[in-house]
């Protein structure tokens, strides 16, 4: 079952981009945070998507917010489009795909490519935007201008 607006985001782990443990347990109660889920490393709207969120990072950093992204692919690959891409936030790997089940995204285009969905979670905890869309860029300011009202 997807979660959704409201809801307390799950707790969820993950190895970050530099081969750590990432625990949300981290973030919640003491900042907001985006986290986006996204097909794959190194195609064009992935691309473009995590590019936006990097051009545009300070003022996520502004609004006191972190930024998560998060796919399928291995750590090595992150670990190359994070370097290839000056990419300032983490990438978590989610090989066996239990992230993505857990937020309940689905896939998209006859089911056939994981879908792109963006959360944004307040500094309690609670979900305070799920946007589902397969263009890229706009995620960006759909998660900034929810951000900026809570």
């Amino acid at each position: 079952m997807a979660v959704k607006v409201g809801d307390k985001v799950p707790e969820f782990s993950g190895i970050d981009t530099n081969g750590n443990l990432f625990e949300s347990n981290s973030l919640i109660g003491k900042k907001p945070f985006v986290i986006y889920f996204y097909p794959k490393d190194n195609t064009r709207v992935c691309t473009e998507q995590a590019c936006s969120f990097r051009d545009q990072y300070e003022d996520f950093k502004s609004l006191g917010a972190e930024v998560i992204g998060v796919s399928s692919d291995s750590l090595k690959s992150h670990q190359k489009f994070t370097a290839q891409h000056h990419l300032p936030f983490i990438l978590l790997s989610d090989a066996d795909k239990k992230l993505r089940k857990l937020f309940g995204v689905p896939n998209d285009i006859l089911g056939l490519i994981p879908g792109r969905v963006t959360y944004v979670i307040n500094k309690e905890g609670i979900i305070q935007l799920v946007f589902n869309n397969m263009s890229g860029k706009i995620h960006i300011d759909k998660a900034l201008e929810i951000l900026k009202s809570i």
